[in-house]
């Protein structure tokens, strides 16, 4: 089984709670070329740093008719990337992230919100270094279509949100000025499974 599978199985495992509920529902399989979780924090009052992680992996399991939706996301912290090697570096060590005892982080949704037919947030929990929170995305933009080049229908959206970095015990510098609170901005867009077109 490689790394994509095993991904869709743990997020399906952790989705049965919604697919019951969902049984209607269309299965999307995230496309890790187009999806990410790109961030910003101010650095000291001065600058803002800037990066992201990539090759995001998972399932959305979406109900525009009954407006209800999960979604399960694995985020490889190794994919971690600011341009800037040995910030990257210092960013993926123990003072931040700690890559290497914690390879993945993961959020799991709880609920999607409606303004009428449009997605407005979802709100779910985010697991990273072994500690889960709570965490709600708001939308900027959410669509489905038929995408020609993955060969099928294809859902996802744009996602923002600011969470506390302090309560994943990422503490680094917040006692030398430098902010505790971290912009997100997630891209997602997972295609229909078993819905591409046979060439």
């Amino acid at each position: 089984m490689n790394l994509i599978q095993k991904t869709l199985t743990v997020a399906t495992l952790a989705g049965l709670g919604a697919l019951s509920v969902n049984a209607n529902a269309a299965i999307y399989e995230i496309d890790p070329l187009h999806a990410n979780a790109r961030f910003s924090i101010d650095h000291f009052g001065t600058t803002t740093n800037t990066g992201g992680f990539y090759g995001l992996t998972g399932v959305v399991d979406y109900s525009p008719e009954k407006k209800q939706g999960f979604v399960g996301v694995t985020i490889p912290m190794n994919s971690l990337t600011t341009n800037v090697k040995p910030f990257d570096k210092h960013l993926k060590s123990a003072d931040f992230f700690n890559v290497e005892k914690y390879p993945t982080a993961y959020f799991k949704s709880t609920k999607w919100e409606f303004d009428g037919d449009k997605v407005k947030s979802v709100k779910g929990e985010l697991t990273m270094l072994d500690q889960t929170h709570p965490v709600t995305l708001t939308a900027t933009k959410f669509n489905c279509y038929d995408n020609p080049i993955l060969e099928t229908k294809t859902c996802g959206g744009d996602f923002e949100t600011t969470i506390d970095r302090t309560q994943w015990g990422i503490n680094t510098y917040t006692d030398g000025g430098m902010m505790k609170n971290v912009k997100l901005k997630i891209q997602i867009e997972a295609g229909l499974k078993d819905d591409k077109k046979k060439s």
